[in-house]
């Protein structure tokens, strides 16, 4: 650091409150990997306090959720494990309120020894896609809403899982959604995840009861995309930090229980001018403009391609069910849920866009670059939407792919999106989502030893 004894003073606002008056213990120098999970080192803050950088393996973006490493032909040095360059971004310091020692979380800006940006770093990615608006003078606004479950402490991963015993006594009930008396059941964790956001600085801006037993959805302020992307991977850990202090798990698999609805990441976007601040999908007279319609007609182009990124996993398609409050298509209208492209109700300066396809077990940078990707093509190519829903949207016909393995073959055909996003990127991506696909298919699952073992 360039003054090492004051580097501090150059942190948020809420982390400078967190140490105020403490003996600030440890540093967790962090990156997001490609599931959005923390990786890095720990430190002294001390020794934190005397540094500029710090070096971390590129293995960690080779690697499959199982721990396996991705074999890719073509690319030079893949096992010699290099150096990445880690340099703190101390915007984003933030406590870690549940840690034993006083201790700040910081997430690291990513290079190669050259100073250029890794392109298989998710945020780096993110930044990537956000270079192509601020080309066109635009910038994005988000605003991601987080669904996720609470459930009972499951260890064995040969046993279901079930729902968490609340205060009564009985295992929460499903089919509760906005219910206050049932987000009570589970009211000290809740009490906890507020305490844990407000010592990190993060604004919620609701939490609600889900319709899953034990699902909760909440939903955080529109701002900047790198910094909503950051709050949301936090929060994940902040969440399953609340959760294990109180004896129950939280999962942000997109579709834990068979029988309960799914966990979404919904996006909401719209896009500012930089010159003027107006968000150019509303036009002088409060309307619509086509810039919003081709925005629309790009996520219905484009999201076919991207579904990999924003439903990451084989468990992701099992969201995709009608009337599971899940879309299957990417039909669009206005005030409607059932639809995958939803304009919710709003004063014209807030029109926006949201994407209810992306689910809750994908990584926050790379979710919100894949569906800020599509929407950009769309006003590139000056595309138009189909017209749209209007009643049930169940009922059209299914246009999300029904599987990972084909939704991996529609994004081997976008080149555009992938340029995008980063065509090295795109290559480590899609062989390490193909590698945890053929892991998959090695498993026998339940369903098949009940129905097939004697049956046929």
């Amino acid at each position: 650091m360039s003054n090492p004894a004051d580097w501090t003073t150059e942190l948020p606002q809420a982390a400078q409150e967190y140490i105020k008056g403490k003996k600030l213990e440890e540093v967790e120098c962090i990156i997001s990997d490609t599931a959005g999970t923390s990786r890095g080192k720990c430190m002294p803050a001390r020794k934190f306090g005397r540094m500029d950088q710090m070096y971390l393996s590129d293995a960690i973006f080779y690697q499959t959720i199982t721990g396996s490493y991705v074999e890719i032909d073509g690319i030079e040095n893949q096992y010699t494990e290099r150096d990445m360059v880690l340099t703190p971004d101390l915007a984003s310091a933030t406590a870690a309120p549940w840690a034993g020692d006083i201790t700040l979380q910081v997430i690291h800006n990513v290079t190669d020894l050259q100073g250029d940006p890794i392109q298989t770093v998710p945020r780096n990615v993110l930044k990537r896609v956000l270079g192509y608006y601020a080309a066109e003078g635009w910038v994005p606004v988000v605003a991601p809403e987080m669904e996720f479950y609470l459930i009972a402490p499951n260890t064995n991963p040969n046993e279901p899982i079930s729902p968490p015993i609340g205060r009564t006594g009985r295992k929460v009930a499903s089919r509760q959604a906005y219910s206050m008396s049932a987000i009570d059941e589970y009211g000290p964790v809740i009490d906890d995840i507020y305490d844990f956001a407000e010592a990190q600085g993060f604004e919620i801006d609701t939490i609600i009861q889900e319709g899953g037993a034990g699902q909760v959805e909440i939903n955080l302020q529109h701002g900047d995309a790198v910094k909503l992307a950051d709050e949301v991977f936090f929060f994940k850990r902040l969440i399953k930090e609340a959760a294990l202090r109180h004896n129950c798990f939280a999962t942000f698999m997109a579709k834990p229980m068979g029988d309960q609805p799914g966990s979404a990441m919904h996006i909401h976007h719209s896009i500012l001018d930089i010159k003027t601040g107006k968000n150019i999908f509303n036009d002088a007279q409060g309307q619509p403009t086509e810039r919003f319609r081709q925005f629309i007609a790009g996520m219905q182009t484009y999201l076919p391609a991207a579904t990999p990124f924003i439903a990451p996993y084989v468990n992701s398609y099992r969201r995709y069910v009608a009337n599971y409050s899940a879309p299957i298509n990417l039909e669009w209208a206005e005030d409607n849920r059932t639809t995958g492209i939803r304009v919710p109700l709003s004063d014209p300066e807030a029109r926006r866009v949201e994407n209810r396809v992306a689910g809750m077990d994908c990584n926050p940078y790379i979710g919100i670059a894949a569906s800020l990707a599509c929407g950009f093509l769309g006003m590139k190519n000056k595309l138009t939407p189909r017209a749209p829903a209007t009643g049930e949207a169940y009922d059209a016909d299914r246009d999300i792919p029904p599987s990972l393995y084909e939704a991996l073959a529609n994004l081997d055909n976008c080149p555009e999106l992938e340029e995008m996003l980063g065509p090295e990127f795109a290559r480590i991506f899609k062989a390490a989502k193909r590698l945890e696909y053929d892991e998959f298919q090695q498993v026998i699952s339940p369903w098949e030893r009940e129905h097939l073992l004697i049956n046929i």
